[in-house]
Formats: C-alpha cells, structure tokens, sequence
C-alpha cells in the first residue's frame, strides 16, 4: 500500500522540494512554524522526538552511527574519544551513538542551568527557537585536552546550514584545542557552499573533520519562501480554532521504577561506561514494572520530556522486550509547530500545555506532537524529579492533557542528577573503562549500587530536598474527591482499589486483639437512613450563616495575622471543608487564591513527615496554617506539636472553626454548636474516607492513604454543604469584621478548660481514661458513627444542636443522660470494659480495667 509522504503538504503550498538519498523522504517529513530566521522544519521519522517510533528504531538509528564512528577512528582513537550531543533534539541521538562507541563517555549540552556546576563551554544555535546552551560537565577534565586527547564527536538530528557546528567547534577549540573532531548526524541537508565553508574552517583551525551521516540531501526552497511561509502560518491559525482539550478520561498513576541509584538521568553531566552497565543492569526490572501497571495496553507510547530523551527511550525498548504491545517513543518539546491534520504534512496534532520545570528562561507553553489521534490506549509519561511539580499535575498540565487522549497515563519519574561538586563533594573521576562480565555485578565506587533489602538503611545519594521533589504531587478532584481541583490538594496515596473496611465489631476485635492501630483500617462508611438526610439538610439550613461567621471570623483573623497569603494545610478528613470554605471566603472577599492541601494526622503515630517534606520543598513553612474542624478536649492540637518538634519552620499552632475546648488561639468561635458536616463521614467531606497508615501499604516515600468512595456520589452532599455556607458570606461580612477585630485585640491563649473536663468526667464516671472521653458535638457524632459507644451525656436544655446526636443514639441503642453544669454541649463516652472502638493515647486498643 503507498503511503503519503508527510512533506507532501508543506512542498505543494511553499514550492519547497527536498532531493537527496533515496532514503530521504522516509526520513523526513515537513511542518511548518512560526520562527524568524527558517519557516520549514524538517521533521524526522527515526530521531523520537516528534513522531511517535518504535524505540528499538529510534535507538538502533543512533546506535549504527556510533558504530560508523568507532570503524572511521579505529578502537584505540574510538576509546579515546568523547560524545557530545545538543539539546533539546538529540540528546537521546548522541547518547545512542555514545552507545555504538562502546566506550566513550558522553555529555550533551543544556538550556536548564544548574546551581553548583561550573560551565566549561557554551555556544548559539542559529535557527533554532531556544539558542543558547550550556555545558556542564561533573568531571572538569572531561573536555580539557591533554597528548592523550581523542576526538570529540558532535552530535546533530540534522546538519542545515553547519552553523551550529561552527558556533560549537570555534567556542570549544579556543578553550580545549584537539587535532580532530567527528561530526554526526542522521541526514546533512548542506548545500554546497556550507559544505565549502565547514572544509575552510577545518583549515583554519588545523584539525581534521570528518562528517558521518545516515543520509545526504538538500531543501531546494523557492524565492521569498520566509515571507509565504509566514503568511501561510498566520492563515491557517487564524481559520482554525483551538479545540477545547477534552476532559481527562482517567487519572495518572504513579510507577516507581526504581532507578539505578548513582546513575544519572541523562548526559547533562557526563554519562560514563560505568553508568551505562548498570543501567543495563537495571532496565529489565523497571520495564517489568512499567509493563505490569499498562496491564492488558495493546497500543502504548512512552513520551520523555524535553532533553529527557535517552532514559524514557530505553525504557521504551526495554518494554518492548518485556511485552507484546505495540510500544512507540516520542518526547515533548519547546518548539511550536503548526499542526495540519493532514496525511502529507508531518505534524497533524499538537498538545499545548504549561512548563512545568520551573525553566530559567521563564514560563512558557510546551508541547506535544501527533500524540492525540494517535490511537494510544496508554501513555508513560517519564520525566526527571525537577519536572515532577505542581504544574505538571496542575488541571491544564501535560498530565491532563494526555488524560484527555487516552484512557490510561502512566507517570513515572527518574531522579534528577545533582552532582556532588554541586552540593560540596569533590566529583568522582570519569571512569573510560567499560566493567567487564566479570565486574559488572560491582559497579565502581563512582556508582551507588540500589540498595537491597539486606542494606536498606545505606544512604541515599538523593538530598532532602530532592526526595521531596520526588515525592507524588496531590491528588485532586474530579479524579480523587469530589472537590474541584482548585478547592484542595491531597497529599495522599489513593488506596481506593485496597479493602480496607470491615464491621464495626469484627474491626475492633481485630484492634482489641491484636493491639492494631485503629488507622490501619476503616469502618464501613455509615449510610445515613432518609431520616438523618432530612436532619442534616434541615440543620444545615439552620446553622449555614453561622458558620459562615465563623469562616469568615477564622480566615480575616489567620490573613491578619499570618500574613497576605498563607497556605492552608488541613488536616484530614474533618478539617478539610473547613479548609475549602476558608480559602473560598479568601477568593470571595479578598481575591486571594490561596493553596490549600489536605494532609494525615494520626494520634500516636504524628503528622505524615513526607507530606511536611513535600511542602517545605514547595512553599515556605513559615507560611502554612494548620486547619482543622474543631477541638474536643486537644489530643490532636498536642500530637501537632509533639511532630513539629522535627521539622524546622513550621508553626505548631492550628486554627480552627469552633473551640469549645479552649484549645487554641486562632478559631472562629469557642461556641460548642452543630457543624454540619460532622454529621457525615465522607459525604460530607469530598467522599474521601479517613486516612490510613499501614506498613505494607504505606512505605517510607508514601504518603498516607485514603480511598476515594466513587460509589457513594448519589449522596454526596459535599457540595451543598460548601454552597450553602458560602452564599451567606455577604450577608455575615459585617459581623466578620468586627468579630475578627475584637478577637486580635483580645488575650486568646488556651485555657485548656476543656481537658479540665474530661478529666474530671472520666474520674467520675470511673472511665480512668481521657481518651474514652469525646466531648464536644462533633466529637460525640463521630463516637455513634465509628464506634461501639456506651453513653451520651447532653446538657441540660441543649436544642436543636443535639437533634441528630439523639436520632443517632437512638438508632444505636445508646442512652443520653442530661446532666448540669456540662461545658460542652454533649459528650461521648466509650466504656472501658467493652474496648471494640476505644482507643488510648497510642491509638491502640485499650483493655479492660
């Protein structure tokens, strides 16, 4: 069957023809672009950077090359030599033919500046859309000549005019002469004269050049072919809109692949021999993970990023060996292209989306190319951990964008490279010599072998701040809760595929019997009767304005306080609607689109460290205000406190709405009244369930987890419960202001009363443990809802705030006694003899006394 050839569309409206080697045209295709200084792209069918290939002949393109380049040298000037690529096209490229070398270490050249790294070069590339690169080897003699100096081979997708080629040769032969260079490349589209002028400058210089390329041709362009191409450029984009990118169609998953530690990303730094075998080495294992989480994946593309080209592309040809699916390889990129949907043009879609490696030269679109259309059922997005940040996940982010392609995405992320020198430590000396079999289980000391499960506890050559980095980004609404994604961020593992709930008795005969911890399982989510639905919405239509005074008093006293734009961090699950109304009241009044995120807390276990780390590396911790519900007697506000103690920068002070148990010093009110939304479990609360932390669900890099009740979305009332408090915030904003100015001016140090009474109750009642003792309402709702409890107390004469705490009682056939003199408005008690449910200070079960 012929095929089109995708320059067809370009040669027939510009008049531009591309002659050459018979080859060529399966080499190349034609697209168009918006660039001052050349309006065609030539567009390779083998390079992976555009068009999706099969990686095994991406690599084996390059690979041959190097090849070429070890006969041409002969093995004793090939063992001598160094590879250098550029960025961003051929990273992947030169690295491959590093490969056909066999022995030769390899550095390509960078736009990403990196603290701590010397430059030993740089040069301009004429034509293309980002010029300047930099060279930034770890190894400061990696470049240096010396007698024993081999060639250094440069590596190009294309030769067009040799510019590029002068630029580097002239910038590095001033400062690391050598008698020879070698220059690679897939087609050398030169015309005579350039190749004239290469030659001359040879010359000039006294080195030999030799030029090895898979195929010779030439782009015959017509008079004034700049200025039609731009025109034609500007036609098309103004006729064509850009579609609405399509709703995710899934969520991303997370794939850890476990990459050789001490190996680096890529050849930013230099990548030696040594680093090659134990990539080698490795590439098996990770393909094997990748392959598992694809699943039953027919069609499959692995898309790298950006100079991220070599380590994405070798998984892709290791996965090809590990699975029968149809694997391609393509990566994104900086350059804009026009895309035509067209069978005889070479870009026929384009996705758009943000930077989200935080670039030097600034923010800016990023693209990907023939991805959408191209009949993926999964894509493994890789990138390295300086490109893992808010923005990638963000809702117009690379990871949305392909979600909306494909009905699975898979995200797996490869440590960015910091070398030594740059953190202090004197680099270790590029190693030339490739291991042998007999060796290659013992990598050199340059190289940090993956611990096993013997040496686990050996360190790390990753920094703090890097785990952090590499740390997930939140989870967020549609895909996990059923929050917007704007509303909050969890920083969780989703856990929702793992059975985790059980009877509530059959639960807590596991904790009595075992000492398990209660957050190593869940209750099965109460299902409010029709009854209790009626309840809530009639106590939420009673209560709405005033909470939304206490919203309002909390958030105005935090802004005043704390500073122009704090950063909300509730705790999950009870003060996460807490945290969405607080940062809706922000944007309200003040246009302050404050973050917010959602993290664990667990009593005897602390506050999620990873989820801490992922902040500080994220934003300043002097900025973050913890956020929760509200106060019972403080056993959480204590627990903060203790885990603060290891983490510098963080305040351990939390703000919450209601405190009746004089707790804290920032809140809304110290008023002891029904807050709706502890009147539900997670229908209330996004349909997120309480948190989980369990040993081999949650390793030393998770987060804590949580699932994500999808099933329950019938009775959500998430978003009513939001709406509702929100649409009294015009209304209550007078008494906002001067409550929160009362409250500044006013002595709001704890008093504590609250544990003063749990004390004396449980001395009463012959409890003899705080921590059977829940006072407050939203405390004694969660003792009906999730335990096995054994007596309400209510204030004499309390109202309509206790109405769904006896429906409640009622139904579990739980007595309530009024008793006088109660600070809180009702408490629940947990019987000391009956411990299915009650939980002491560790948070483990508490036998009978």
């Amino acid at each position: 069957m012929d095929v089109e050839w995708s320059g067809n569309w370009v040669a027939e409206r510009l008049g531009v023809e591309l002659a050459g080697d018979g080859e060529i045209r399966e080499l190349l295709g034609l697209a168009l672009r918006r660039n001052p200084k050349r309006a065609h792209l030539l567009v390779s069918n083998v390079l992976g950077k555009h068009v999706p290939q099969r990686p095994s002949v991406v690599h084996a393109a390059g690979r041959e090359l190097g090849e070429r380049v070890r006969h041409l040298l002969g093995e004793a000037d090939a063992a001598r030599a160094v590879v250098l690529g550029y960025a961003e096209t051929a990273t992947g490229l030169g690295h491959a033919v590093a490969d056909g070398l066999g022995v030769a270490p390899y550095l390509h050249s960078t736009r990403r500046p990196v603290e701590g790294v010397a430059q030993a070069g740089g040069f301009e590339e004429s034509h293309s859309h980002a010029t300047s690169h930099l060279l930034l080897p770890e190894d400061p003699d990696l470049l240096r000549t010396t007698e024993e100096s081999g060639p250094l081979v440069l590596v190009d997708d294309e030769f067009s005019t040799g510019n590029t080629v002068l630029n580097t040769v002239r910038a590095l032969h001033a400062r690391y002469p050598r008698d020879r260079y070698v220059i690679v490349a897939l087609v050398d589209m030169r015309s005579e004269d350039d190749r004239g002028r290469l030659a001359a400058f040879a010359e000039e210089i006294g080195a030999r050049v030799d030029l090895v390329a898979r195929a010779r041709g030439t782009v015959l362009l017509p008079d004034g072919v700049l200025e039609k191409g731009r025109s034609l450029v500007a036609a098309h984009e103004a006729s064509a809109t850009e579609p609405e990118p399509p709703a995710p169609r899934c969520a991303p998953v997370r794939v850890a692949l476990d990459w050789p530690a001490g190996v680096p990303d890529g050849g930013r730094h230099g990548f030696t021999p040594v680093h090659r075998a134990a990539l080698e080495a490795a590439l098996p294992g990770m393909a094997a993970r990748v392959a598992e989480a694809l699943g039953d994946a027919r069609r499959v593309l692995v898309l790298g990023f950006e100079e991220l080209m070599y380590a994405p592309l070798r998984l892709g040809t290791a996965l090809e060996d590990a699975t029968t699916a149809d694997v391609r390889y393509s990566t994104t990129t900086r350059s804009p292209v026009l895309a035509v949907d067209d069978p005889g043009y070479a870009i026929r879609s384009r996705l758009v989306f943000p930077a989200h490696d935080d670039p030097a030269d600034g923010p800016g679109d990023r693209y990907a190319y023939n991805v959408a259309g191209g009949g993926f059922d999964a894509v493994v997005a890789v990138v390295d951990s300086a490109a893992d940040t808010p923005a990638l996940h963000a809702p117009d982010g690379l990871l949305a964008r392909l979600a909306g392609h494909t009905d699975r995405v898979l995200l797996a992320v490869v440590p960015s490279y910091v070398p030594p020198a740059a953190e202090g430590a004197a680099p270790p000396p590029a190693t030339r010599t490739a291991p042998s079999s007999a060796t290659r289980t013992a990598p050199s000391s340059a190289i940090r072998t993956a611990p096993s499960s013997a040496t686990r506890t050996a360190p790390s050559p990753i920094s703090d701040r890097q785990e952090a980095a590499m740390l997930p980004e939140p989870l967020r609404g549609p895909a996990f809760s059923s929050y917007t994604a704007d509303d909050v961020g969890w920083l969780l593992q989703d856990l929702s595929d793992t059975a985790l709930e059980a009877p509530t008795e059959e639960r807590e005969e596991a904790i009595q019997s075992g000492g398990a911890h209660y957050a190593e399982s869940l209750p099965v989510e109460y299902q409010p009767t029709p009854q209790y639905q009626e309840l809530f919405k009639a106590a939420l239509e009673t209560s709405a304005a005033r909470i939304a005074r206490a919203v309002g008093t909390v958030t105005e006293t935090i802004i005043a306080e704390r500073g122009p734009r704090p950063v909300l961090v509730s705790l999950a699950r009870a003060g996460t609607p807490v945290g969405v109304l607080m940062r809706r009241w922000a944007l309200h009044r003040h246009g302050l689109d404050l973050p917010h995120y959602a993290v664990s807390i667990v009593r005897g276990r602390g506050i999620d460290a990873n989820a801490l780390r992922w902040l500080a590396a994220h934003h300043d911790p002097a900025d973050v205000v913890f956020v929760d519900g509200w106060t019972g007697k403080g056993a959480i506000t204590r627990e903060l406190a203790a885990a603060l103690e290891e983490f510098e920068g963080f305040s351990p002070e939390i703000a919450v709405l209601a405190d009746p148990g004089g707790c804290v010093r920032t809140y809304g009110t110290r008023e002891d009244f029904l807050i709706p939304s502890a009147c539900l479990n997670s229908t209330v609360s996004g349909l997120i369930s309480r948190t989980v932390l369990r040993s081999d669900l949650v390793g030393p890099q998770d987060f804590h987890g949580a699932k994500f009740y999808r099933e329950l979305a019938g009775s959500d009332v998430s978003g009513l419960f939001i709406d509702s408090v929100g649409a009294h915030f015009d209304e209550v904003a007078d008494a906002v202001d001067a409550e929160a100015k009362e409250l500044l001016a006013a002595d709001r140090a704890p008093t504590w009363e609250g544990w003063a009474a749990v004390e004396r109750i449980s001395e009463e009642y012959g409890i003899h443990d705080v921590n059977l003792v829940k006072p407050g309402v939203g405390e004694t709702t969660r003792v009906l809802l999730r335990r096995v409890p054994w007596k309400i107390l209510a204030k004499r004469g309390a109202g309509a705030d206790l109405d769904h705490v006896r429906l409640l009682a009622e139904q579990r056939g739980v007595p309530v006694e009024e008793v006088e003199g109660l600070p809180y408005t009702c408490v629940g008690l947990i019987h000391p003899k009956y411990t299915r449910g009650a939980t002491g200070a560790d948070g483990t079960a508490v036998t009978a006394k």
